[in-house]
């Protein structure tokens, strides 16, 4: 019995093993992603979801921010554990503060889905204070707190969170970090927003793109102080806390900001910061080496589990944009240019990622295949505890 044992002990550890080669680059990547990632579809030559399910995999990807809820994808990472934000465009928020079409859109784009893809927050709408719609800011709160309702009535509230994600440009003053504040003519829905944060227990979403900095004012922002690189820094006159980065000091305004109104119990998260690639003429900044110093550097604080100088215990939480270039949309050339990868899977930079992207022709034939694996796993695993070994827990399934 012990000679069985112990065959079958090296019989599972070879069919890990094989299944993880299987799973992986043979190239393998030396730096894992240990960020979220936004995976952006405005393109027309992208892998299909089932193929990026693959890809983000090997990666070791276990976070995702989407920008719709494309049943597509959702299905594609059934039973993968990679946690997922889905999004409701911001031409859908008036219709979100119905409460019957608010329950419709749960019904069909999340509960469909759980528990076997990790749905684990909403976000209604995008960047809906940049602009000048007064319509669409007053109906952001009541589209957030018709989906918040629909999850408590359904027991998700406590798995799902709401929010809404905004710019930067909500801010009226950013500098230093600790006196900073929220626009005046924002007050009026900012508020309420805070109280809902705080009372639902979600994050409050901030895309935040030192480059813009940088563009627009190149030659009084300081270059290694937007790329994490070695600087004085910069020390804030009130708390003498110094920064040596403009993420973490966007962060704290923003922290400092929320502070103001009354809240110190909401979270701060990063749900967009890149660096392009390429750029118009104009757009100073926007070449792969800035990009590749820029997300190597943040992505190297982020293992580190950094916090602010504001928050030195709470690690900061970020979404890189994004997964790939993504070829039609409007604006400048950057806007294009953001993705760490191109669509056929080949890095745009090298930050030390290496993905495994399977071919169009054999992806239904890897599934199949790992389906296989993953029943003999299930065979040896069950035939393992019944002979009262310790069967490790597995790392894909």
């Amino acid at each position: 019995m012990a000679e069985t044992r112990t065959i079958l002990s090296l019989l599972l550890l070879h069919l890990l093993s094989l299944l993880l080669l299987f799973l992986s680059d043979p190239s393998s990547q030396s730096l894992a992603l240990t960020v979220g990632i936004n995976y952006g579809q405005i393109a027309n030559n992208l892998p299909s979801p089932g193929r990026v399910s693959w890809f983000l995999q090997s990666l070791n990807v276990s976070r995702v921010k989407l920008y719709d809820a494309d049943q597509n994808v959702l299905s594609a990472f059934l039973n993968t554990n990679v946690e997922f934000i889905v999004g409701i465009g911001n031409e859908n928020v008036a219709t979100m503060t119905d409460p019957s079409k608010a329950q419709a859109w749960v019904q069909q784009h999340v509960l469909p889905y759980l528990p076997h893809t990790r749905i684990t927050c909403i976000t209604v709408g995008n960047e809906v204070f940049t602009g000048n719609n007064t319509t669409l800011m007053a109906n952001i709160l009541p589209a957030m707190q018709s989906v918040y309702q629909v999850l408590v009535s359904l027991g998700l509230d406590k798995q799902v969170n709401v929010t809404t994600a905004h710019s930067l440009d909500i801010l009226g003053n950013s500098y230093p970090p600790s006196a900073s504040s929220f626009r005046q003519d924002l007050a009026v829905y900012i508020q309420p927003l805070l109280n809902f944060h705080s009372m639902a227990k979600s994050p409050f979403l901030i895309n935040a793109y030192p480059y813009f900095a940088y563009k627009a004012d190149p030659s009084s922002v300081s270059l290694e102080y937007v790329l994490f690189q070695p600087n004085p820094g910069v020390i804030d006159p009130n708390t003498k806390l110094n920064y040596d980065n403009m993420l973490y000091a966007q962060i704290d305004s923003v922290y400092s900001a929320i502070q103001a109104m009354g809240h110190t119990d909401i979270d701060v998260r990063i749900s967009e910061t890149g660096w392009p690639s390429r750029g118009d003429p104009d757009e100073v900044g926007a070449t792969p080496e800035y990009a590749a110093i820029y997300n190597g550097n943040l992505l190297q604080r982020i293992a580190m589990n950094q916090g602010t100088p504001l928050k030195p215990s709470a690690p900061v939480d970020i979404f890189v944009f994004a997964l790939f270039n993504e070829d039609l949309k409007p604006g400048p050339t950057s806007e294009r240019n953001y993705g760490l990868f191109y669509p056929d899977g080949t890095p745009v930079y090298n930050i030390g990622l290496r993905g495994y992207l399977p071919p169009m022709s054999s992806s239904s034939k890897l599934m199949v295949n790992l389906s296989s694996l993953s029943n003999v796993y299930s065979c040896c695993r069950n035939l393992l505890i019944t002979l009262s070994l310790a069967v490790p827990t597995p790392i894909w399934f």
